[in-house]
Formats: structure tokens, sequence, C-alpha cells
């Protein structure tokens, strides 16, 4: 008898507590050797009992690329995107993201070796979430071929496979 309520108290427990509480996720970044990815753990909000999946992976893919483009710490030497660089806008669609991010991209002065270090952090960040292989980055709503540098191509979608 004893057993039954400590399993009906738990079961009770677990599935009325706030889903995904204390839960984190993964947010990389690159290292100034432009190779080495390193990761920092975020918390996320619970999940909300009216938020859907398809929103709840929204959510998820927004907040992790906002994330991204801040990057670590100060104190922690990084590849870090152009300041003031934001995400406009987190779509999803199948299992490709697209981020729409401002025109202050354009502005990394690190050439190739920056936008590879940036974009690998950014890709591995929103390509952990569960269901995401891909993202498609544009900028100020625009697909373009590459950045101003001409050397970083954008116009298809980013993989884990490209680094």
């Amino acid at each position: 008898m004893l057993l039954v309520i400590v399993a009906a108290g738990t079961w009770y427990y677990l599935s009325h507590r706030a889903p995904g509480a204390g839960e984190t996720i993964p947010i990389y970044y690159t290292k100034l050797d432009g190779k080495t990815l390193a990761e920092m753990r975020v918390s996320m909000r619970p999940r909300q009992p009216d938020e859907s999946a398809v929103e709840r992976l929204h959510n998820v893919v927004l907040y992790a690329a906002v994330q991204a483009l801040a990057g670590p710490p100060n104190d922690v030497q990084a590849i870090r995107f152009p300041p003031g660089t934001r995400v406009l806008e987190a779509s999803v669609t199948g299992s490709t993201a697209t981020l729409d991010l401002s025109k202050n991209l354009e502005q990394q002065a690190g050439g190739t070796f920056g936008e590879n270090g940036e974009f690998k952090a950014l890709v591995y960040t929103i390509t952990g979430i569960e269901g995401i292989d891909a993202v498609q980055i544009l900028v100020e709503g625009n697909r373009l071929e590459t950045l101003p540098g001409g050397n970083f191509e954008l116009d298809q979608p980013l993989h884990r496979s490209d680094w």
C-alpha cells in the first residue's frame, strides 16, 4: 500500500510541475583560434501551458539565436558578431531555421576568419535544438550570396557539416 501511495505521489508531482523547469540549452562560441568551439549553457523559461509545440520551437530558436549573437561574457575571449547585430525575426520551416539578422552583421572586421567563426558558433547553437538541421541566414529580410567581403556564402542553408 505504501508503494502505491509513493508511486501515485511521484506521478502527480512529475505530471503537474511546470514543463521544462530547470531546462538549459547550449550556446556555442568560437575561440580566437577560429577552430575551437566552446559552450556555455543558458536557462530556458518553462514551457507555458498554452504554448504549442510549434510556438515552443520558434521561441527556443529565437532565444538561442539572440543568446548566440550576444556571445559569452565580455571577459571571455571569443570571435564575436559585430556590435549592434540583432535577430530581427526567426522562423522554422521543416528542419530549417531561418534567422533574419540586422545589417550590422555586414560590419565584421575579421574578414572570412571572423565570419567563419561567428557563423560556426551560430549554426552549432541552432542545430543543437532538436528538430533543426540547417540555418538559413537573411540580412534585413534579404537572402545574400555573400557578406560584403564576398568570401562567406549565405545563399544556401548552413549545416554543421559545413565546418
